[in-house]
């Protein structure tokens, strides 16, 4: 595996909050990410929650914002955050809107050119990254949860159904819980994916509870102030189709609450103990 740089480590509450960049060999370009080690990690490996952020966000985003790292040193969870697409890829239309290309990789692996060529973001944090944590750091390799915001719970939601055993616990703020239905995913499934809708349904968390796929018991929280709930996220249809699978969701709605960073650090500390708990019995 191609080295990895460290482009910066800071002490944070008794652990080490880091930033990388590595050589991808799936996106064939250099992917940064974040890595909270808790206090625990100097001692032996530590289970790990990865959390994948919205759009716009990068690997920062979510360690800068959440006030997550105090939570994951007490209960010892190392806190992952991926990039949330490829950067500097040379592709004309990369960047020109900020819900599709460049930071908007919604964590599935294009089919459509030029898109396929590194827009890979799946198999990435599938395949790629659990083998680049479990080289670089003491992590224990049977104990992954995953968690996300928006975009990235649209991505925690979908690659937990996609990929059981995976993952022993997935949640989500604010999901895009049915892209099919709504102007984002219809733009991202059309420009990575092309237009056979058959193809969009493996890559939205409704459809695929109402195709039969399952997930552990999983948490959902949603600010009712949203300005994207009615148009853009669908967590209604959402939780029908899980109500009629049989799918165990807790699912709170917040009054007040909207959208950012803000909504996510009220309700961070929930979300770390819930994970924690589902992955303490693992093992």
């Amino acid at each position: 595996m191609a080295p990895i740089e460290t482009l910066s480590e800071h002490a944070c509450f008794g652990g080490v909050q880091g930033f990388y960049r590595h050589a991808s060999s799936v996106i064939g370009l250099p992917m940064r990410y974040g890595v909270y080690r808790p206090p625990q990690a100097a001692h032996g490996p530590v289970p790990v929650l990865v959390w994948l952020a919205g759009l716009t966000c990068s690997e920062e985003t979510f360690a800068i914002k959440a006030g997550a790292q105090r939570v994951a040193a007490e209960l010892g969870l190392m806190l992952v955050t991926p990039d949330t697409s490829p950067r500097e890829t040379g592709i004309a239309g990369a960047d020109a809107a900020w819900d599709f290309g460049t930071a908007a990789g919604f964590y599935i692996d294009a089919t459509n050119e030029p898109w396929a060529r590194h827009w890979r973001m799946e198999s990435y944090l599938t395949q790629e990254l659990p083998t680049l944590l479990a080289q670089q750091f003491k992590v224990r390799a049977d104990a992954t949860a995953l968690f996300g915001h928006l975009m990235g719970g649209h991505g925690a939601l979908t690659l937990g159904l996609k990929h059981p055993g995976l993952y022993r616990s997935v949640s989500a703020f604010a999901p895009i819980a049915a892209p099919m239905l709504c102007p984002w995913g219809v733009k991202a499934f059309s420009g990575y994916l092309g237009d056979d809708r058959s193809a969009w349904a493996a890559h939205d968390a409704t459809t695929l509870i109402e195709a039969g796929k399952r997930l552990p018991p999983l948490l959902v929280d949603q600010g009712l102030a949203d300005k994207f709930l009615a148009e853009q996220l669908n967590i209604d249809a959402f939780e029908a189709a899980c109500r009629a699978a049989g799918q165990p969701l807790t699912l709170r709605r917040h009054a007040g609450y909207d959208h950012g960073y803000y909504f996510i650090a009220s309700f961070i500390e929930d979300h770390l103990r819930f994970h924690a708990a589902a992955l303490r019995a693992a093992g």
